[in-house]
């Protein structure tokens, strides 16, 4: 496909994105029902869409349209490349019309150059501060890929090397001793034989920065309580932690047994039902939130979060502390994350909490912020009387 087909691609996905579908879906769909193109088709196109998600709103208003064609034509502005990509030719998109001149972003208002939805931007300006528009600039851009090292497999320096000799290139981050950044064939790594090997898995600084941080201990009876795909409780798991996993949702969890084996560690899965007689010396709640933290991965969610969906996560991450808290041994360790930057999602559930839950009180808490290495990220750690 040429580089132009290419965009054409982009703005029939981003159209159907727009229309309500999942980009994960959508991207799915155009590639079965274009089979002729490549690997790197695909992910060009792929990178084109999640792109124009990031800039959405600057894009449109270069474009002059919230649609797909819009949003490229803002893309391809932004890039200069409007004239030599918008042609008509073969399967280039059609010329530009006069009607599709768009505006200077300069003249846009702030929350349209930063590409955040004018409720959310008051909320960014609170977790950021100062450095609002620098961190917002920021999450325009695509995130890096991450790594931890498996210790129960192999050193840091170990796993660079295997990595190496696979074509892929990786530097270490100085925030944490387990963490490698992908500089060269992000792609390859899923398929590579360090990875299959059970050497590294895929996991974001931040992540492995607050898994680092909880107080644990060889043999420590560790709960995730919102397991999910389990790459938090393979990070305690790595440290001789006895893991066990569990997530409202049991198919969620599909991932962990093969993932877990991978790794060369145990992890145990249990229900609900299963919970109610033990008690454990730290629980995970790495609770349901809105992502903001992470929506340069994830960026149709910044533009999907409504105010009632964001009262509504609030309320699932009281439940999931409430539920989560007789489970705390006598002494032990409650543990509560969110991939958030926004104060209702964290420090002001943690002030609930232990205002209803006078037995607690908060030993630890921290707000990383999105970063060149590394998502947002908050976490806050709470110690049961004994």
């Amino acid at each position: 496909m040429t580089p132009a087909a290419r965009v054409a691609a982009a703005i029939k996905v981003l159209d159907d994105i727009l229309g309500g579908a999942a980009p994960e879906k959508a991207l799915t769909s155009w590639g079965r029902g274009h089979r002729f193109a490549g690997s790197k088709d695909r992910a060009a196109i792929r990178d084109h869409v999640f792109q124009a998600l990031r800039c959405r709103a600057s894009y449109g208003w270069l474009g002059g349209s919230d649609s797909g064609r819009g949003l490229m034509l803002g893309a391809m502005r932004a890039a200069g490349q409007a004239d030599e990509v918008f042609t008509g030719e073969g399967h280039a998109p059609g010329p530009v019309s006069e009607g599709e001149a768009g505006r200077e972003l300069a003249q846009a208002p702030r929350a349209v150059r930063l590409d955040v939805p004018d409720w959310l931007l008051p909320k960014f300006d609170a977790a950021f501060g100062a450095a609002a528009d620098e961190i917002l600039t920021l999450m325009q851009d695509r995130a890096g890929l991450f790594l931890r090292v498996n210790t129960a497999r192999a050193t840091r320096a170990e796993a660079q090397a295997a990595l190496a000799a696979e074509g892929i290139a990786t530097v270490p981050v100085d925030q944490v001793n387990t963490a490698l950044h992908v500089t060269e064939n992000e792609r390859k790594v899923a398929g590579s034989q360090a990875y299959r090997d059970g050497l590294v898995e895929v996991q974001d600084v931040s992540s492995q920065v607050a898994m680092a941080a909880l107080p644990v201990t060889p043999g420590m009876r560790v709960l995730d309580y919102c397991a999910g795909g389990g790459g938090k409780a393979l990070a305690l798991a790595a440290r001789d932690a006895e893991v066990t996993a569990h997530d409202i949702d049991p198919r969620r969890m599909a991932d962990i047994a093969p993932r877990a084996v991978r790794a060369g560690v145990t992890i145990a899965r249990a229900q609900a039902e299963d919970l109610t007689q033990r008690a454990f010396d730290l629980v995970l709640c790495d609770a349901p939130c809105s992502g903001s933290g992470t929506w340069r991965r994830t960026p149709a969610a910044k533009w999907a979060l409504t105010e009632a969906r964001l009262a509504a996560l609030t309320g699932m991450q009281d439940d999931v502390l409430r539920a989560a808290a007789p489970l705390v041994a006598p002494g032990g360790l409650l543990a509560y994350a969110t991939c958030s930057v926004f104060a209702e999602e964290n420090a002001a559930r943690i002030e609930a909490f232990l205002s209803a839950h006078p037995a607690f009180t908060l030993t630890d808490s921290t707000t990383l912020l999105p970063r060149a290495q590394g998502d947002g990220f908050y976490y806050a750690v709470l110690r049961k009387a004994g």
